[in-house]
Order: structure tokens, then sequence, then C-alpha cells
């Protein structure tokens, strides 16, 4: 039978225009649906559907219809202040903190013409690569419930996934939008540094942190980072290019709003393959046969399409550990915990975090700030003579509760590096990367039944040749017919 949600963002923004239903028609089906179903899934923490009603019903005179998400329902990561609204960023620290101000991405999807239906979980600060935090429920991957959607933008993805929303805004600055999105079969678009006005990059340590979308499929996925790109006049001085010429030198085929790469999915690429990683000179790495199996599905996929594909592997890199944590460490200090008792709410990784980065010397984070800017220019430098590289998504399926250290903060940090080592580079080197769902590991493998994905790695600016590679790939495996039993 059906229903609102099995629409696309895009369908349903066509049905809201055609008349054929109301912002309130559309609100309230999910509102039904995240009662019934958000207590098994744990996707948001904040459910306020008298807020979006109330903003369904005043939307015709708020925002033009014009607008690029004109009554889509979203909900705001947890991460994120939204004005009147419980905003814990997933901390005991935060538990009944109500911000009195909107954050510049809420001002923007607003604007957009979206609305909000409350917050999607995240785990503490943002900063865990997996959505289970002291306080809230875990966010759970709609495949499977007894394991983790993923982080940081865990809860997006569960609720997308599980039709709850049709499509999500999140955050990554280490894979924290691609990581949910391969743990929950879902399309995850970390766009390039300085391409969207409220979350660039460019107000963060190393330029790690950047705002996307998590959809079900690469339009969805298209349509509402078009619609962040065009939110607001460029702030800053720096910004990614646009359509940058292919490897090849040829000009770039598309032009316009990157709606028009994922529709069109028009083009013929050179794709790298790699499965290294700059982690592998300081941690134990080791690709499960199901990642395995996601990465020679997609290989044979895109040969099939008649893009190239070559090799390619990472030169080694044996400092960048210790310099990507030296960061990553350094942006946990600045969490308002100051006094003992501020201290002993924080979780042991965060708590940890925390401690190490207020120890690092000024001297150490120059030192790792300068050593990561060289390794952006090496990493572009080494991926330059393809259009996109293709890796695996995560290495592992999606992690079971209970698998990582809930009290040794360095075995949890790598046990987090094992699972996700292909995405925080991409961080580092400012470039746009794009998961896209293989589909569910077959009958008879080791862990039947799971989601899994690849991972392709873009060149600056280079979101549409991404998209338009998706689409191709989304065509050919119909992946976005694939769904969840709450579905």
């Amino acid at each position: 039978m059906f229903e609102l949600h099995h629409l696309t963002a895009l369908e349903q923004w066509e049905w809201l225009h055609s008349g054929r239903i109301t912002p309130r028609e559309l609100v309230e089906h999910y509102v039904r649906r995240i009662e019934r179903l958000n207590p098994s899934v744990g996707a948001l923490t904040v459910v306020d559907g008298d807020r979006a009603l109330a903003r369904a019903d005043a939307l015709p005179s708020l925002v033009a219809a014009t607008a690029p998400l004109w009554g889509i329902p979203i909900a705001d990561k947890e991460l994120v202040r939204r004005a009147g609204q419980r905003t814990t960023f997933g901390s005991r620290l935060f538990a009944e903190h109500v911000p009195v101000d909107d954050d510049e991405l809420v001002r923007h999807l607003d604007e957009a013409g979206a609305i909000s239906l409350g917050a999607t979980a995240a785990p503490e600060f943002g900063l865990p690569s997996y959505t289970e935090s002291l306080v809230a429920p875990p966010a759970r991957t709609p495949y499977d419930l007894t394991r983790g959607a993923g982080g940081s933008s865990g809860g997006a993805a569960a609720a997308v996934a599980a039709g709850l929303l049709a499509v999500a805004p999140g955050s990554d600055g280490g894979g924290s939008i691609r990581i949910p999105a391969a743990a929950c079969g879902l399309v995850g678009l970390k766009p390039s540094r300085g391409r969207v006005p409220a979350g660039s990059g460019l107000e963060h340590l190393a330029g790690l942190v950047v705002t996307g979308p998590l959809a079900r499929t690469v339009a969805d996925a298209a349509l509402m980072l078009d619609a962040l790109v065009a939110a607001a006049p460029w702030p800053h001085a720096t910004r990614a290019p646009i359509d940058p010429p292919l490897a090849s030198g040829a000009p770039h085929p598309h032009s316009g709003p990157l709606l028009g790469a994922a529709v069109r999915g028009e083009g013929r690429f050179q794709l790298g393959v790699s499965t290294s990683s700059p982690w592998e000179a300081s941690v134990e790495l080791a690709l499960d046969p199901e990642a395995q199996w996601a990465l020679d599905e997609a290989i044979t996929g895109f040969a099939a399409l008649g893009h190239g594909l070559d090799a390619v592997a990472l030169d080694p890199e044996p400092e960048y550990a210790r310099h990507f944590r030296a960061v990553w460490m350094a942006g946990a200090s600045r969490i308002p915990a100051c006094t003992p008792d501020e201290l002993a709410l924080l979780e042991p990784l965060t708590a940890w975090l925390v401690g190490q980065g207020r120890a690092l010397s000024a001297e150490t984070l120059a030192e790792a700030l300068a050593w990561l800017a060289g390794f952006e220019r090496r990493i572009i430098a080494q991926l330059s003579r393809f259009d996109a590289v293709l890796t695996p998504a995560v290495a592992m399926t999606p992690r079971p509760f209970g698998w990582y250290d809930a009290t040794d903060a360095e075995r949890n940090f790598t046990q987090q590096v094992q699972y996700t080592p292909f995405t925080s580079f991409v961080n580092v080197a400012g470039l746009p990367a794009l998961t896209l769902p293989v589909g569910l590991t077959p009958p008879g493998s080791p862990q039947p039944g799971l989601p899994m994905g690849v991972q392709l790695i873009g060149r600056p600016g280079g979101e549409a040749t991404l998209l338009a590679l998706g689409a191709q790939w989304e065509r050919s495996r119909g992946t976005a017919r694939i769904h969840p039993p709450q579905w």
C-alpha cells in the first residue's frame, strides 16, 4: 500500500507544488510514523509535532513556494541549536539546555522552506563515530536493531533509513555523514571544504567539519546540498571551486545546480580504486569480507557502466595518526567543562580527549596544523589523475552494541579507526566524498542481510562528478528500492 514516505524528497516537493498534498498532511504523516517507530530506532531525541504543524500552516505566508525545500520535513542534528528546542549536544553536561538563538544552519534551512520536526540523535559533542550516549537511547540501524547506526550523524541516518524523514542534514568532521550512511544503507554526501556557507569547514581547526545531506537517493542529496549552498551570500574570502576540469583536462560536462548532475547522471570518468589508509602505519587494519564484497561489486558495476578503473595506493604517511589525533584532541579541549563536577558528567572517551587536548602545547598544535596542510597538498597531487577514487566506505559491518570499549578511551579511539579508516583523511584534504549503498550482504556471507556501502572521493569542488557517478550507480543497481523492515 502506498504511503507518503514512499515518495522521495524531490517527489514530495513536486506533490506539494502541484497541490496533491499540503505541508500539514506531510508533517502529520511523519509525526505519526515517528511516534510509532522512533522508540525502537532511537533516531530522534526531540519531537515537536505541534511546532512543526504550526510552521506547516504558516509556511505559505513565511517562505516563497519556490524555495528549494519548501514544505519538506527535516530534523536538526542534536549538535545544532534551534531557539526553544532542547539541544543536549549528546551530553549530560547540557541535558536540560534550551538555546534562545538559532544557529546559522537552522536559519538557512528555515529560509529554504524546510519544516523541522525536532532533533536527531548524536554522540557526545559529535566526537565518536558511533551514536551511543548517556543522555539518550542509542541510534540503531533499522536493518538490525542490535547494531548501531554509526556516527556522529547516526540519528539522522536512522531516521531517513526507517522512513521517518525523506532527507536530513548532518555534519562530517571525520566521516560523520558517510559512516552512518554506510551503516544505514543511504547516500551520504560530504561537501568540499568551502562549499556550504553554514558549515564550510573554515571555522574549524584544520577545516575538518562541514555540513551535508543524508538521503535515500542521489537526487535528494543534491536537492538538499543545492539548498544549503544557495542559502546565503558567501561569508568567506575562500571557497571551493565550481565545476573544475576533469582529470583529462576536458571541461566539466555539468553546469548549474547540482541537482541537474544527479538527475541526468551523464559522463564517463576515470576512477582510482584504493584500500589504503594513512592510519595503516599506526593501527592494525583489516577489511571484513562484507566490505570487500561491497568494493568488488562496485568495481564490477562501474566497469560495466564504461568507466576506467585503475588501482592506486596512497603513499605511506607514518606521521598522520599523531597529527590528526593532536587536532582532534585540541578541538575537544574547547568543550565547556571546567569544574570537577562538570568534567565528571563527560563520558570516558570525551573526558580523555579533553584532558589530552588541554595538555597539548601550542607548538605541538601548530606543528600538527602545518603538517596536515602539507598532507592536503600531497593527497590532492596523488589523486589528481583521477576524476574520483573508489574506496570501501567502512572496513566492517555495522558495529554491534557493546563492541566499543566503554572504559578504555585509547582502545576505543583505535576501534573507531579500525571501523572507519577511509574517511578522516578526506576531511583533512578538504575533498568532497559520497557514500553510496551497495545493498545488503548476500545469503551465505559471514554476516548476511546488513547494509554495506562504498565511498567515492572527488577532486576539489568535484561534487557534480560524484553525483553523476552516484546517479548512474543508483539506476543500474536499484539501491533506492532497498528498505528495512520498518518501511
